[in-house]
């Protein structure tokens, strides 16, 4: 059995979400398997403008940045994701003659997190412990209602909320739950489509984009600037959980998707380590 591609189109407002659906179907009909995930972050930002819901970031000490998602912020990306965006790429697909179902990772049990009951933040250059954060890490994906759905053509469009210990939805970070389905499932490729040629060297110079990024097998990542911490730690998971391929690409262009997998943007390896224990 053909072995699934994961893509994560990225919430970004320059990726072009129908792009990527066109190129989605591009593949069905070539008769590959596609899992879709997706965030939503300027629907979000857009939505928590509208609803007067302040936005907040979370910069843990190494830098990495998240949203703080306190009780009203969930709400707003709940909405935002299962209510705006989803629809939206369900739709295009359908446009493509893709059968696509949407789903949160509260359908079915599909996506259960542990929830993260404290978090350390450095605010005002002091690093403090914050508890109103709702939100959490990806523990298990029900990888067989997905495969159920990519056995009979159907393209599943997941994304956050997920399900917590406790019963109660909570956030998760939409390339590390890429990087979760791809694993579950045991994909033959995890794609992060980003509005970014690729993980750049220096976040301000789209001619910087490297052709391969290797990151440690622990600890924080090369590259934190423009959002690419997070995407580098889900490369890491999916990588680490067997995933062969991973790549960070342009989610602007013209078949972002099947470009990627030709060989733009970024391929991501672990680090190997020296005789000493330290990446090189």
């Amino acid at each position: 059995m053909e072995r699934a591609v994961v893509v994560k189109a990225g919430g970004n407002a320059a990726v072009d979400a129908r792009r990527i659906c066109a190129d989605v179907g591009a593949l069905v009909a070539a008769g590959r398997r596609v899992i879709l995930v997706h965030g939503g972050s300027a629907d979000i930002d857009s939505l928590a403008g509208r609803l007067g819901v302040a936005r907040r970031r979370l910069r843990a000490p190494d830098g990495v940045a998240t949203r703080h998602t306190d009780a009203a912020m969930l709400e707003v990306v709940t909405l935002a994701l299962a209510g705006a965006v989803k629809p939206r790429l369900v739709t295009a697909l359908a446009a493509e003659g893709v059968r696509a179902a949407g789903l949160t990772g509260l359908d079915a049990g599909l996506l259960r997190a542990r929830r993260k009951r404290a978090h350390r933040a450095v605010v005002g250059g002091r690093t403090t412990v914050v508890r109103d954060d709702h939100s959490g890490r990806i523990v298990a994906v029900a990888a067989d209602v997905l495969s159920a759905l990519t056995a009979r053509g159907i393209v599943p469009v997941v994304s956050p909320p997920a399900l917590a210990e406790d019963g109660l939805p909570v956030n998760a970070d939409a390339d590390r739950a890429a990087a979760a389905v791809a694993g579950a499932v045991g994909a033959s490729a995890l794609v992060l489509l980003t509005g970014a040629p690729g993980v750049l060297a220096d976040p301000a110079r789209a001619e910087s984009v490297l052709a391969a990024c290797a990151v440690p097998a622990s600890g924080p990542p090369p590259c934190t600037g423009g959002g690419m911490g997070t995407k580098l730690i889900a490369a890491r998971e999916a990588l680490l959980a067997g995933v062969p391929e991973v790549l960070v690409a342009d989610g602007r262009v013209t078949a972002p998707v099947r470009a990627a997998l030709a060989g733009s943007g970024t391929r991501i390896t672990i680090a190997e380590e020296s005789q000493e224990g330290r990446p090189r």
